[in-house]
């Protein structure tokens, strides 16, 4: 049968015009930095996994920008139906590049997507697993749906997440202890706040104080400040802790020393550990302060999720058995087996699973439910359209109504062995 000529991408658009269909919007169009800089305050890149590619993956942040498509995957019929709105970009849940990529060859049906995007001027961005983590992201979302609504979320006995997010704020790398002579006390103070020292959020000339003994002796070679060569001396000093940036820390230090009275001035260089939080992370530990079995969660994530399957994963004996505490990662999140085990989790919520990621559940005793992939991540996206139109106003946003499961409910039903029961979804 003969097949039809691929429908080729509009060109770029020239500078300084949209390309959305109909009229253009009135006033200066965005741009698609000002898209991607709305999209790191809906979805912090910091709250990515290591492993993840998210943010800007293609296009010219100075490009213009006015009306978005949200969406999924970025597929074919996701491209077709972004050339048929006339959009300027396509935030795309999971990333159009994930795997390193040596060549860009349009014999590759993946990379002829991306190759599409960029003729046709369409910028692609990802939040992913940063949207999972945030506050109030797909995480939330999910748990919402197995506490039966906001409102029982919010009244839940617990709620936190498996892996807590950490945040080292950037001018709180390191914290600069230094001794000195009380006399030399404000000098150095100052010395250190011109040098970029001690800032915290909205605040400057941030110190810590606290009266001290030093001791030392200096050796014949030393040419002390105070003090005697040989002799052990006792000096009444402060001692002066200030916040840094790693940027200004040598500009801190070197102007320690240079206001510092001392041949040897005394200093200490303390690198800070990141904060944990208990609002952002991956995956989350809900606590429910009414115990359901896994038929009454499953039930109200077909009504969340709008979906009619959800497969599970039963240990022997969970049958009839109430949950408290559950486990939950959208997507593929069986890698949080061992957090659900050690947060005495029974239940674990994720999309999919593999097959030896049921053996282990079942080792472990926790009863898995398996709504599907895209399942546990799809009734987000208008929320995400939602949340960047208020981050960005004036642009359009638009959900995909092209991006659909790859999986349909038909080709979901299990087919039975020969002379096998049919395994039934949990329902």
């Amino acid at each position: 049968m003969a097949r039809s000529a691929p429908r080729r991408p509009r060109p770029i658009a020239p500078v300084g015009r949209t390309r959305r269909s109909g009229r253009p919007p009135a006033g200066k169009p965005s741009s698609v930095g000002a898209l991607a800089a709305a999209m790191e305050a809906v979805a912090p890149a910091r709250l990515a996994e290591s492993w993840d590619n998210v943010g800007l993956l293609l296009g010219d942040r100075a490009a213009p920008c006015g009306r978005v498509l949200v969406a999924v995957d970025w597929t074919a019929a996701v491209m077709e139906e972004a050339l048929a709105l006339g959009v300027d970009a396509v935030v795309s849940y999971h990333p159009p590049i994930f795997d390193p990529l040596k060549r860009l060859a349009s014999d590759d049906p993946r990379q002829r997507l991306l190759l599409d995007a960029a003729q046709a001027g369409i910028a692609l961005l990802s939040p992913h697993t940063a949207l999972d983590a945030v506050k109030g992201g797909v995480n939330d979302w999910l748990a919402e749906g197995i506490a039966g609504g906001a409102d029982a979320l919010a009244l839940s006995a617990g709620f936190e997440p498996l892996r807590p997010a950490a945040l080292l704020p950037g001018g709180e790398a390191f914290k600069l202890v230094v001794f000195v002579p009380m006399h030399a006390s404000q000098s150095m103070r100052d010395a250190l706040a011109q040098a970029g020292a001690g800032v915290i959020g909205q605040y400057d000339q941030c110190t810590v104080r606290g009266d001290v003994t030093g001791t030392f002796r200096a050796n014949a070679a030393a040419k002390p400040t105070v003090g005697t060569r040989g002799v052990t001396q006792e000096v009444r000093e402060e001692r002066i802790e200030m916040v840094s940036s790693a940027a200004r820390l040598p500009w801190a230090i070197a102007a320690l020393r240079a206001v510092h009275p001392y041949e040897e001035p005394v200093f200490e260089v303390h690198a800070l550990a990141a904060r944990p939080s208990l609002d952002e992370g991956s995956g989350r530990l809900l606590v429910l302060r009414t115990p359901a079995t896994a038929r009454e969660i499953a039930a109200r994530l077909r009504r969340h999720l709008a979906t009619k399957r959800i497969d599970s994963v039963c240990p022997p004996g969970c049958e009839g058995l109430r949950h408290t505490r559950i486990a939950l990662c959208p997507g593929s999140g069986a890698s949080f087996l061992s957090e659900a085990t050690a947060r005495d989790a029974t239940l674990l919520v994720t999309g999919e699973a593999r097959h030896h990621d049921h053996l282990a559940a079942i080792s472990a005793g926790i009863t898995l439910l398996l709504p599907g992939h895209t399942q546990t991540e799809r009734g987000y996206m208008p929320e995400l359209a939602r949340r960047l139109a208020v981050a960005l106003p004036g642009v359009s946003f638009t959900t995909s109504q092209a991006d659909l499961p790859p999986l349909s409910e038909a080709s979901m039903r299990p087919v039975p062995a020969l002379g096998a029961r049919p395994r039934r979804p949990l329902r």
